[in-house]
């Protein structure tokens, strides 16, 4: 039966690139790979001629000898092969392990059964109080801790983890498949290359313990919210001492009764009645540095009219000074009459004029001089 053209076996065009030809190769082989499709002889055809195919079209020299004279470059003594012989074979371990390393444990346990402990996070919420002036914190966190009694090898006081007989420590081991070989992680050690025979009764074998530590961490002034903090190795324990992973603090503000936030800066909407917005008046404002400082409202304060409070806003992280603090005035309608106070408006209402209200008379003469436009 003739031989199925490479390009139609990767499913790709014939002036595709080695990006393209790699991408093919890679969803192909995964797919038809024998461990992903045990006993199926079908899909163990198809991966070899996938692999035919890319060990072929990848080498510059045999792609263009293929592109010239097909499969015939490759028959009676021609280039040599396109299977996996000794020309390719170092470059098919290479794919090889590229592709399915991750997939099968790689080689990330090659070093003596040692494994880095995996990072912990934590959440913490502060209040605008403590982000502004800063705090030490003691927290508790769950995790793993190195056990003493085996000095985190996870073997029995006096013993020690011997080596694995079935992959004589590498961790991996190799099977064939057809006429070619799979390294995989050894079934026995797990990839750690030693296997523990009497383990520790204190750890039952694993070299740590679960345990609360209490923890000390600086939250500095001026953190903001989503603000990330790593401690650096105090996350979990490694197995069978490896080095331990990292603990990082994620940290979120609550919100404030009074001021909102926005970078350095803080806001601060304060109600004054519409007496004090027109005769004039002052009140008192406290800042999160402990300290009050008064405002002056002018004669004629109109809603939403700001002021602005140097240095008395958050702290920047890391940096001297401080932000700013605005006030934004509201000025409150009263509510509830009693019969003399209205009489007293209805009398105000009557002796003002359009000075008293320059921009309510404005905008309605503004909008009288719109409808006029629109009807002529």
């Amino acid at each position: 039966m003739a031989k199925a053209d490479f390009y139609e076996t990767l499913g790709v065009a014939k002036g595709a690139d080695q990006a393209a030809l790699k991408s093919a190769y890679r969803k192909l082989a995964m797919k038809f790979h024998p461990d992903k499709n045990p006993g199926d002889d079908a899909a163990e055809r198809r991966f070899k001629e996938i692999g035919e195919a890319y060990e072929t079209l990848k080498d510059p020299q045999k792609r263009a000898a293929y592109d010239r004279f097909g499969h015939a470059a490759f028959e009676n003594g021609g280039m040599g092969g396109g299977g996996f012989g000794a020309a390719g074979g170092a470059g098919f371990a290479d794919i090889f392990e590229d592709i399915f390393g991750e997939m099968m444990g790689g080689r990330q346990r090659r070093s003596g059964g040692r494994e880095r402990g995996s990072d912990l996070r934590y959440n913490m919420e502060v209040s605008l109080e403590e982000a502004y002036a800063g705090k030490t914190a003691q927290i508790r966190v769950p995790t793993s801790v190195a056990c003493e009694e085996c000095g985190s090898t996870g073997a029995k006081k006096g013993s020690a983890p011997s080596q694995c007989p079935t992959c004589s420590g590498s961790g991996r081991v190799r099977a064939a498949q057809g006429f070619f070989s799979i390294e995989r992680t050894c079934p026995q050690c797990q990839g750690r290359g030693e296997i523990i025979t009497d383990p520790c009764p204190n750890c039952s074998g694993a070299g740590r313990l679960n345990e609360e530590r209490s923890l000390s961490v600086n939250i500095p002034a001026g953190i903001e919210d989503g603000t990330r903090i790593r401690l650096a190795g105090e996350g979990e324990a490694g197995a069978r001492g490896g080095t331990p992973g990292d603990l990082y603090i994620f940290l979120s503000v609550r919100p404030h009764e009074f001021f909102q936030r926005d970078g350095s800066d803080l806001y601060c909407s304060v109600p004054v009645s519409m007496t004090t917005a027109a005769l004039g008046g002052s009140f008192e404002v406290a800042s999160l540095d402990g300290t009050q400082t008064r405002v002056k409202v002018p004669e004629g304060t109109q809603n939403g009219r700001q002021f602005r409070l140097r240095g008395k806003g958050m702290s920047i992280l890391r940096q001297p000074g401080h932000g700013d603090l605005y006030i934004q005035i509201s000025v409150e309608t009263p509510q509830k009459l009693t019969k003399r106070q209205r009489e007293l408006l209805e009398e105000f209402e009557g002796l003002s004029s359009k000075e008293n209200s320059p921009e309510t008379s404005g905008f309605f003469s503004r909008m009288k001089d719109f409808f006029e436009s629109l009807g002529e």
